[in-house]
């Protein structure tokens, strides 16, 4: 296994409990200088904010571990591909390395529609490697739909008289 398999489990790990709590399985940790300092998952549907998402409270938390808004040295592990607000924060971060699980064709801003964090005109470039753990991190995310798909239809069904 490598460095980067390692950690995108850890981060893995991470999701789970956000599809526990009923959220999109979204995880991330952040690691510096050879240790996780901060872990985060989607929590959207739990604290009724859109602002939870994994990536955004894994930053704050890295921030308070070292002291200072900027994560310099830092590798970002996340399952799915940043959307445009957590790619704009990687940036100012100024977080080294982000490490992708899977694509995120409909709203991803790491190369889907947009790469933010390449984007020459920025002060900060990030560096990316993605499709690490690709299977398992988009199967949690089939796999979480689709029961979500299951419980829409009983509750529609459930509704409809007889």
């Amino acid at each position: 296994m490598t460095e980067d398999e390692k950690y995108m489990k850890a981060a893995i790990t991470q999701a789970k409990k956000a599809a526990k709590n009923g959220d999109v399985p979204i995880g991330c940790v952040i690691v510096y200088e050879g240790r996780i300092i901060a872990r985060g998952y989607n929590k959207r549907n739990r604290k009724k904010t859109t602002l939870a998402h994994a990536e955004l409270l894994a930053i704050e938390k890295a921030s308070k571990i070292v002291g200072d808004w900027r994560l310099e040295g830092a590798t970002m592990y996340v399952t799915l591909e940043p959307c445009q607000m957590c790619a704009g924060a990687i940036v100012q971060a100024r977080i080294d390395r982000v490490v992708i699980g899977c694509m995120n064709p409909k709203a991803g801003c790491a190369g889907s529609i947009y790469n933010l964090l390449d984007e020459p005109r920025f002060n900060h470039q990030v560096e990316m490697e993605k499709d690490v753990l690709h299977d398992e991190c988009s199967e949690l995310l089939k796999a979480f739909f689709k029961n979500l798909r299951m419980e829409l239809k009983k509750e529609k069904d459930q509704k409809i008289p007889m």
